[in-house]
């Protein structure tokens, strides 16, 4: 990846597992990004968290704001949810038992929140591998709704699966992208499970000061595809 990073200043980490085979890879995984919009599936996986806890289930109304939240990335399905889970005081203790350690939850503006690749990853092994705090009904229910999030969100790390069309069920992501106005820079990222070459990849990859969002996803886009197509 050295090249692909470097030729963008060093602004994007990648982190990949193999779970056909158990390999994982990383460049730059220790550093931090502001998560945008990927917060979303840890604030979904909080809530489903607690609710097993409790023992309870999702209300209807919090399953339509789940839905609205990751297949269309609804900020204020996002805020209704975020201020339900009980904020950056539910989420952090959940992400300790995940075991994301490096990421912090910004409760003025969670999509302000920082995070590492290597975190995402450990994020999503909990949605997408056995070896996760969440049972398998809530694990799926999760898969379902980012295997549908709407085509003009369908960039991203799905550039590394087989079929890479907007319609394909080779892939499941979240993505976040936030300008920054400060300095008209964009963060971009993309999380997810791809299918390629009959494994499945978990990917995760972080990027900041991209000077256009259409810079940024041929980046993230990019390192994606070029990580996977190493680790085979």
């Amino acid at each position: 990846m050295a090249g692909t990073v470097s030729a963008d200043d060093k602004n994007v980490s990648v982190a990949v597992e193999d779970l056909s085979s158990g390999t994982t890879a990383g460049y730059n995984v220790t550093d931090d990004y502001v998560t945008a919009s990927i917060v979303k599936l840890d604030i979904l996986s909080t809530l489903l968290y607690d609710h097993q806890k409790d023992g309870t289930s999702m209300t209807s109304d919090e399953r339509d704001l789940a839905t609205k939240m990751i297949e269309n990335s609804d900020n204020d399905a996002a805020s209704a949810l975020y201020d339900d889970v009980g904020g950056s005081s539910a989420i952090e203790p959940a992400n300790r038992v995940f075991g994301l350690t490096d990421t912090e939850v910004d409760d003025s503006a969670f999509g302000d929140t920082t995070t590492t690749a290597t975190d995402q990853v450990k994020l999503l092994r909990q949605v997408f591998t056995s070896d996760s705090v969440l049972t398998s009904a809530n694990r799926s229910y999760i898969q379902n709704l980012m295997s549908h999030v709407e085509t003009d969100q369908r960039w991203g790390v799905s550039a590394a699966a087989d079929d890479t069309s907007s319609s394909a069920d080779d892939y499941m992501l979240k993505n976040g992208w936030l300008p920054r106005s400060a300095t008209d820079l964009w963060e971009i990222n993309s999380i997810g499970e791809v299918q390629h070459d009959g494994h499945t990849y978990l990917v995760a990859v972080l990027s900041a000061q991209n000077s256009s969002m259409d810079s940024g996803i041929d980046v993230i886009q990019k390192v994606a595809k070029e990580a996977v197509d190493a680790l085979g």
